[in-house]
């Protein structure tokens, strides 16, 4: 399958969700919109490329399960609720060219659905890798996903108590991170080139984990993140960002 063949279908896909939150002033939708996207073709790639089956197999399982418990984690997140804080202030920023901003906003979501969905293009092309690779690379893709999973059920458990109003979550996963979800994201990219260990060209795969970690960390994922919090919570947020590692899980500074 060529690299090029999705890129129309995306544009097509993120204009039409840009039309949609045109009319429903809701932009939180391009987050589920970017992970069902990227888990489908993720999935397209596992099925029509030319390698192993075993492999393709592999990856078209992770990426099914990676990205579709997160796509459907955003969409009870967005679905029912008010527009998400962050986007709400890059509408109020944008003004009146919040509709040419956001489309801009949507078609670089679109890119990156391409980007990220590069793993699964170079794998499925491959052959399954020696068994203690595939061990491990399962092995990581496994306490990933546990323990995002963990993550997103403390926060959800914390908001949805009613004590909880303009507080920062300090428990679970939380009392050692601010942002433990983005971690196990970034960890189980790891995986990927251990999958692709006998696969040609599969040693590039070991940029993915540092491309995540920069898109973490210094574009999409904190820095956002972090300001939406000091908007929303304030003081209580800037003493938790002194007690608390923002990226790798550590002991608190208290």
């Amino acid at each position: 399958m060529s690299l090029w063949i999705p890129i129309v279908p995306l544009v097509v896909i993120f204009t039409f969700g840009w039309w949609r939150q045109n009319r429903s002033l809701n932009a939180g939708w391009v987050d589920v919109l970017w992970a069902f996207s990227t888990g489908l073709l993720g999935l397209s790639y596992a099925v029509f490329c030319g390698g192993d089956t075993q492999i393709r197999l592999v990856v078209g399982l992770i990426y099914l399960l990676w990205f579709g418990r997160l796509g459907w984690h955003l969409m009870s997140r967005v679905a029912g609720h008010p527009e998400e804080g962050r986007y709400a202030h890059m509408r109020d920023w944008a003004g009146r060219r919040a509709p040419w901003v956001f489309a801009i906003f949507y078609l670089i979501q679109a890119s990156w659905v391409w980007l990220f969905a590069l793993p699964a293009w170079v794998l499925s092309q491959g052959q399954l890798p020696p068994i203690p690779f595939l061990v491990l690379g399962l092995a990581i893709v496994a306490i990933a996903w546990a323990g995002e999973n963990l993550a997103d059920r403390q926060l959800a458990r914390f908001k949805a108590r009613e004590d909880t109003q303009g507080k920062t979550c300090r428990e679970g996963l939380w009392r050692y991170s601010r942002h433990p979800n983005y971690f196990f994201e970034w960890l189980h990219w790891f995986a990927y080139p251990l999958l692709a260990w006998s696969t040609p060209g599969g040693q590039w795969l070991w940029l993915a984990p540092v491309l995540v970690f920069i898109f973490l960390y210094y574009v999409t994922g904190i820095p956002y993140t972090e300001k939406q919090a000091l908007r929303s919570r304030g003081e209580d947020y800037r003493q938790y960002q002194k007690e608390t590692s923002m990226f790798i899980p550590w002991r608190p500074n208290t």
